[in-house]
């Protein structure tokens, strides 16, 4: 069995050989910009670790590795701009190094190229029009979980549920995709996808209930972001929530009058964690991270009946150790 980080090598490999050409420059530049930025490249691994859990010769998946790192990286493009994010993984984003209007088209242009990297795959038509039908409802699903996301910016109180459902939609549905299609593109006994899908689905719920916790209690420099960033941004968090309902009414009108700050302030940011502390929600975000991982890990034991999951395994105890 190929580890992951081997996997992994080989798509950057695949990516760097396979950049975007065309005229004018202006419209393809910036989509390779995004892609040069780097990131973790989880969501082309699980496509990639779910191709190798039926067949190891994981270079006839790597158009549609490319198709899910080029899909999720045009939809971060177009985020920075609706939330006037200035930096993307310690760089420019697009719009700031070019500008809005460039980045919309690019983007656009990104959405096609994942959409033209699927046609290409190398399949029969009934597994591909499957691969590609998925990719259409999981990217109308990423759409509405971020207009859910801008909703609840000007909402007062927003529900656990609803939260959850906005999360599914924005991240994990994509990481759920990409696993799945791996797999069916390798022929995966059909009995097993769903436990595929599901898998990655609460992995997916797991990471993002895990970067709310880290996003307040972790460390900045293992984190890669500004500690603190959700409490400037007053977003809507599992932990806000979770806060809310803990609160007295002396602590509901302190975390009201913070969360009714817009400018940037360090005092917020150590007013809002301490109360966040004092109502041991942190410990409340690790329960519910370690109730997705063991949902996760309850298809895990279906698929590793079959299928040799040690790659997957190792992925996703590595990102589990960012809980510090």
């Amino acid at each position: 069995m190929t580890t992951y980080q081997s996997v992994l090598k080989q798509y950057i490999h695949f990516a760097g050989e396979h950049t975007f050409k065309g005229k004018p420059a202006e419209l393809y530049d910036p989509a390779n910009y995004i892609l040069s930025l780097g990131g973790k490249r989880v969501r082309p691994l699980l496509a990639l670790l779910g191709y190798q859990l039926v067949d190891p010769d994981i270079q006839r998946a790597m158009k549609l590795a490319h198709a899910v790192e080029v899909f999720h990286n045009f939809t971060l493009m177009h985020d920075d701009i609706m939330d006037n994010a200035n930096v993307r993984r310690g760089e420019p984003t697009v719009h700031v190094k070019w500008d809005s209007s460039i980045a919309i088209l690019s983007g656009d242009l990104m959405l096609v190229k994942a959409y033209q990297l699927l046609n290409e795959l190398d399949t029969d038509a009934e597994s591909k029009s499957s691969i590609i039908r998925a990719f259409g409802d999981m990217a109308e699903s990423v759409c509405v979980g971020q207009q859910y996301d801008m909703n609840f910016e000007k909402l007062t109180d927003v529900s656990e549920a609803d939260y959850l459902h906005m999360i599914e939609g924005k991240t994990s549905v994509l990481l759920a995709f990409s696993l799945q299609a791996g797999s069916i593109l390798a022929g995966i006994d059909p009995a097993l996808e769903q436990d595929v899908y599901d898998y990655g689905l609460n992995i997916g719920l797991a990471f993002q209930v895990m970067d709310d916790y880290l996003d307040t209690f972790g460390d900045q420099a293992s984190f890669g972001k500004r500690i603190g960033g959700d409490i400037l941004e007053n977003k809507k968090t599992l932990l806000w929530i979770e806060a809310k309902k803990r609160c007295s009414s002396s602590q509901l009108k302190e975390l009201q009058h913070w969360y009714s700050q817009t400018t940037e302030s360090n005092e917020k940011i150590e007013a809002v964690t301490v109360l966040f502390k004092s109502l041991s929600v942190d410990t409340y975000a690790k329960e519910k991270m370690q109730h997705y991982f063991e949902k996760a890990n309850m298809h895990l034991a279906h698929i590793k009946k079959h299928y040799d999951t040690t790659a997957l395994e190792a992925l996703a105890n590595d990102l589990n150790a960012r809980n510090t």
